[in-house]
């Protein structure tokens, strides 16, 4: 018998964090020093089976520990919300932001996408807004607080992505202050929006051969220097060789700048540094964007992300790294039992079965469906 069938499905779920390298990083940090009870790993399991569950507060989540196979999990029988709270501002935001990085990089060992897909990456950010009374650290503005989570999104394969590396800040931070930790690879072209423009960024990236899409602003000072021709039938309506930037702060470096339409219609002025490609591709590339646009809109239906479980700022980031890492883990059974089905259902088959056996979960999720459907048809009138 497989070992992985001795596991219930929500322990073979948290399998992959709970390894060697995450317990000598804990050791390491000193975090569980002299915790008999709530460590770091059984405070993950319990933060994650929040997470799936959706539950609403600290007490909810005390009381999920009043059943006796997630005690089995967990080797203790009662927690208290106040212990809980302890230990949620305690834990070490780094140890939780490395087991994300560690998961979306096992995520990406399946990948299937095509060449032009792995060597492009899409970053965006998104806003969670927050009470200023109870996050008064988290500035944004002066009614609101608020935090910003700066994504680097990679594809996994033509249309599923896996967030890969994230960073977060208070929501009034630029975009820009993100650019260094977010764009940082060889090789790579990177897709992102006008939030994003900096001139003296672009000129590092073509020095150090990082490529980039990115829209220019509508108030961009364009100096054309050469014309490309546009094949027949292109949805782009210019491709040029330009310099961008006033007298006073102008690129280097020469760009690539393509000017096409989105699908309302609206004029896209694009600017690269790969002149490699058609004037199509590049085009496509950056419509690849909707992407990102497509996971922050699952993320904040399907992921604990609107409320949380503590105000300081530590509770906070814990809570977003979970919420990763919750993702991470069912993107990565996905790709490891090759499910053709959606996150969505998985982690419903998931939390109606999660403490059965793994077996069970896994035969759910290969099972074929048990008659085929051809619709209503129109009887023959003849």
């Amino acid at each position: 018998m497989d070992k992985d069938t001795l596991f219930s499905s929500f322990g073979k779920w948290i399998s992959p964090i709970i390894t060697k390298s995450f317990k000598d990083s804990i050791a390491e940090s000193g975090q569980d020093k002299y915790v008999k009870k709530l460590t770091t790993i059984a405070y993950c399991k319990l933060f994650l089976h929040a997470q799936l569950q959706n539950r609403e507060s600290l007490r909810d989540i005390a009381d999920d520990v009043n059943n006796l196979e997630f005690q089995r999990e967990l080797g203790f029988s009662s927690i208290s919300a106040a212990q809980l709270c302890r230990k949620h501002n305690q834990v070490d935001p780094d140890l939780l932001q490395h087991v994300f990085e560690q998961l979306a990089a096992k995520v990406l060992s399946h990948r299937t996408s095509p060449d032009n897909r792995i060597a492009m990456k899409v970053i965006d950010s998104t806003t969670v807004s927050l009470c200023l009374q109870q996050f008064k650290w988290a500035s944004f503005r002066k009614t609101k607080a608020g935090i910003k989570l700066h994504l680097r999104l990679a594809f996994v394969d033509v249309d599923d992505v896996v967030p890969e590396r994230a960073t977060i800040t208070e929501a009034k931070k630029n975009d820009r202050t993100q650019m260094d930790s977010l764009i940082n690879e060889e090789g790579i072209t990177y897709v992102f929006d006008r939030g994003y423009v900096d001139y003296g960024a672009f000129d590092s990236y073509s020095k150090n051969g990082i490529y980039f899409v990115t829209r220019l602003k509508n108030n961009a000072v364009i100096e054309p220097l050469e014309s490309f021709e546009i094949p027949t039938g292109s949805k782009v309506t210019m491709d040029e060789k330009v310099r961008i930037g006033s007298a006073q702060k102008r690129t280097h470096y020469v760009f690539r700048l393509v000017e096409t339409a989105d699908s309302e219609g609206n004029l896209l002025i694009l600017v690269t540094n790969r002149f490699d490609l058609t004037c199509d591709e590049i085009s496509d590339m950056y419509r690849s964007r909707w992407a990102i646009e497509t996971f922050f809109k699952w993320m904040k239906q399907h992921l604990r992300l609107k409320r949380f479980y503590g105000t300081s700022e530590e509770a906070v980031q814990n809570q977003v790294w979970i919420a990763l890492i919750a993702f991470c883990l069912l993107a990565l059974t996905k790709r490891e039992v090759e499910a053709t089905h959606s996150l969505l259902q998985l982690s419903r088959w998931l939390k109606a079965l999660l403490w059965k056996p793994y077996a069970q979960w896994l035969n759910r999720i290969k099972r074929l469906p048990s008659r085929k459907s051809f619709g209503r048809r129109r009887k023959d009138s003849s």
